[in-house]
């Protein structure tokens, strides 16, 4: 794996307490109580941990890893609260992309690029069912995951609502939406939602999306691939705010 993996309770233990960029926690499926201040630090620090059969954290490593295995991540997560405060008190119109269960590495990097040559402020993703930020998705994002800030949100109906509270049109872009993307004001401030590879944006997020936006197609495929679907969206609101300079 293209990433930074440790093992060990102490090992994974010290990198929680120093503030390093956990990005998830494998745990051996099975009552292990030494692992027991692990899962309640990461469960404060909002850190992803999936209880896996012992099968694959031996396919991990074959050395000890006493039931535990965390992989650093490549990012910096950045706070969400701080972009949006910074964005206004610059004069800039908040572009904030949310990815809802974006779990593929390639569509990650690739949204990331897109997002970062339109002028987005940052990339939104949930805590859990995101695909990791590794060695693989700074590669595919050309970079763009190094310069973008990325953060990371417990709940993203929550997210939607306080960005809504801040003044921002909440857009899901779906192939289900009744309004052309190429018809929604997109000069004002704005947060453009994508959702997962399988099956969209789920109905939690949905609901507090303010407008349905979809990208008309014609051909027979009944959807585009949502990193090339969100390319669209952000350069249309890249070419709705170009128009105003």
């Amino acid at each position: 794996m293209n990433e930074t993996m440790i093992f060990g309770v102490h090992p994974v233990l010290e990198a929680l307490e120093s503030n390093n960029e956990v990005d998830r926690i494998f745990v051996v499926r099975g009552r292990n109580e030494n692992v027991d201040p692990i899962l309640e630090l990461a469960k404060s620090l909002h850190v992803t941990v999936k209880i896996v059969p012992i099968e694959k954290m031996n396919r991990l490593t074959r050395k000890n890893h006493q039931g535990v295995i965390a992989f650093l991540s490549a990012v910096s997560f950045s706070s969400l609260e701080n972009i949006i405060e910074t964005t206004y008190a610059k004069g800039q119109t908040p572009l904030i992309v949310v990815l809802d269960r974006i779990t593929d590495v390639r569509n990650m990097g690739a949204i990331a690029r897109s997002a970062e040559c339109c002028g987005a402020q940052a990339i939104v993703i949930p805590e859990n069912n995101s695909a990791p930020m590794n060695g693989d998705s700074v590669k595919s994002s050309a970079g763009a995951l190094l310069r973008l800030p990325i953060c990371r949100e417990k709940n993203l109906s929550h997210t939607l609502a306080y960005l809504e509270e801040s003044g921002l049109q909440i857009i899901g872009c779906t192939e289900k939406g009744d309004s052309n993307i190429a018809n929604i004001d997109m000069t004002v401030p704005c947060a453009i939602v994508m959702g997962s590879e399988e099956d969209g944006i789920s109905v939690s997020v949905w609901k507090g999306c303010r407008v349905h936006s979809r990208i008309p197609i014609v051909g027979d495929v009944a959807s585009l691939n949502v990193s090339v679907a969100a390319g669209i969206a952000l350069y249309e609101a890249l070419r709705q705010r170009s128009e105003l300079n």
